[in-house]
């Protein structure tokens, strides 16, 4: 399903994925009806629209609002065709200190949004997960599962609305607010790097991968499935030597709610995961109508047992291959040494 002619959602809009999802969309969608910002902060959505101001892109609209707010979201949902739901409460840390509040928001708030998508004529919902999700040790992987759990379910209430749900679950986002690499880019100028274990692994992807993704979700989900990027894993201690080879390392611990490695499908999800190439999809348990249509598209179910752990991937980027991203992605005139 191409975008043009159509009308798009984002919550969370001004955030690091929302505003590269609304640069590529704008770029290679020139059509487009209308694109919604749909926010909170009010700061943010007005230094956004100096960089996507209404008069250049007159199909965009900034539209104050907080995903809690049930009656906002439906009058927010008027005449919208795509929902791509980006908002939510992230950090570890604040979630383990503050749960309900992260409840409210990423559960009571992806409900929200699903009784809008209803009552509003919604077409296509894609929302956001995270690798915290699977098997969740902290409070705020249990409300993404949560959340990834009433998408996915939302698809057996549907009745004759003529709406499909899908969840996209992803790794560390490169460059993203509060990620690893911008953090130690700032600390690196001390000569000490915080590491919190020498052997922890994430997965990493780009924001542009990331966006490539929710478009291809957009355009091809069928309604129910987790897609599941196939992406490289690196080492804490690779990041840093990768930016800053002369520095010294700190150990710090694992923070309360941290895992050693992240993993995005679990042996359990094994049995309902299907390989189709760029990208796996965890199904829902039972339905066989939908495992079938993926097969006949060409996918695979995986062996029992699989699991797409950070820690045990087959990829692994080197200190090289890190550089090279961060002078492709985050900064062309990235300089390890830093001087």
């Amino acid at each position: 399903m191409a975008l043009n002619d159509k009308r798009i959602l984002i919550t969370g809009g001004t955030g690091s994925l929302g505003k590269k999802l609304v640069e590529i969309i704008l770029n290679r969608y020139p059509d487009v009806k209308r694109l919604v910002i749909f926010s909170r902060d009010e700061l943010k959505q007005f230094e956004m629209s100096q960089e996507f101001p209404e008069d250049k892109y007159p199909c965009i609209r900034y539209f104050l609002g907080d995903i809690r707010d049930a009656a906002r979201l439906k009058r927010a949902f008027e005449n919208v065709d795509v929902v791509i739901h980006a908002a939510a409460l992230k950090q570890v840390p604040a979630a383990e200190y503050n749960p309900f509040e992260f409840i409210k928001t990423n559960v009571l708030g992806a409900q929200n949004i699903i009784d809008a998508c209803f009552d509003s004529g919604v077409e296509t919902v894609v929302a956001l997960s995270t690798d915290k999700a699977a098997a969740p040790i902290n409070l705020y992987g249990a409300t993404k599962l949560c959340s990834d759990k009433l998408f996915v379910a939302a698809n057996n209430i549907k009745g004759k609305h003529n709406v499909r749900f899908s969840v996209v679950r992803y790794g560390n986002v490169m460059g993203s607010r509060g990620s690893v690499i911008p953090f130690f880019m700032k600390k690196r100028k001390d000569g000490v790097l915080p590491i919190t274990d020498e052997g922890m692994t994430r997965f990493n992807i780009s924001l542009e991968e990331g966006v490539e993704m929710v478009l291809h979700a957009v355009e091809h989900a069928i309604g129910g499935e987790i897609f599941v990027p196939k992406i490289p894993s690196y080492k804490i201690t690779d990041v840093a030597k990768a930016i800053a080879p002369e520095a010294r390392f700190e150990l710090v611990g694992i923070r309360p709610g941290e895992k050693l490695h992240e993993e995005m499908i679990t042996t359990s999800d094994s049995f309902n995961t299907v390989d189709f190439g760029k990208y796996y999809a965890i199904l829902p348990q039972g339905n066989n109508d939908l495992q079938q249509k993926y097969i006949n598209m060409g996918g695979s179910m995986v062996d029992p047992g699989f699991c797409y752990n950070s820690g045990t991937n087959g990829h692994f980027l080197n200190v090289d291959e890190i550089r090279n991203l961060i002078r492709q992605y985050l900064d062309s005139d990235f300089v390890e040494n830093n001087k």
